[in-house]
């Protein structure tokens, strides 16, 4: 839809497919919650930044929104705003730059996932233990906490984005043109 295609959606069709989106994260994502980060937010944002553009970051930041109602707030809600929102965006640049490697788009999902792990490292940190001078030493404690979670995460992604992100961008795409009057 986004991909050099202009749109123009009604209002109403705008929140409808927001909505929907922003539902399908939070379905994806509570579907899978039994399931240490095993998870499809990722393939998500990115296919919605990627085939819908703005919309998909704002459907993106909308999921974000309605994470703390669900679960409560902690230091992960500012990893989400900075991370999840940042997936849609990275993806919705690199469909506007034409990007259709299998290859370059599983290398930036798996790069970005990584990042999740840095940066919810580098908030929890912060926020637990404090910016003083033991920082940069409790940091890669901090990290390798989680790295048995991050890993999981990196392997979900490294096996869905080569093997279902093209398909189902075609397929979301499809469905997109038909909303545009």
């Amino acid at each position: 839809m986004e991909n050099g295609k202009k749109s123009k959606l009604s209002a109403a069709r705008t929140v409808a497919l927001v909505g929907i989106m922003a539902a399908t994260l939070e379905c994806g994502k509570l579907v899978l919650a039994a399931l240490p980060n095993v998870e499809v937010v990722t393939v998500l944002c990115a296919l919605y930044g990627y085939v819908f553009g703005i919309y998909g970051v704002i459907a993106t930041a909308v999921f974000v929104l309605i994470e703390p109602l669900i679960w409560g707030f902690g230091s992960w809600v500012i990893t989400y705003i900075i991370y999840w929102p940042s997936v849609a965006m990275i993806f919705m640049l690199l469909a506007k730059k034409g990007v259709k490697s299998r290859l370059w788009l599983t290398l930036s999902a798996v790069g970005m996932t990584f990042m999740f792990g840095v940066i919810s490292s580098v908030i929890d940190c912060a926020f637990y233990l404090g910016i003083n001078e033991n920082y940069f030493i409790n940091l890669p404690i901090y990290y390798a906490r989680g790295v048995v979670f991050y890993i999981v995460q990196i392997a979900t992604n490294a096996a869905l984005f080569p093997t279902v992100f093209l398909f189902l961008a075609k397929k979301l795409s499809q469905v997109g043109d038909g909303l545009i009057k």
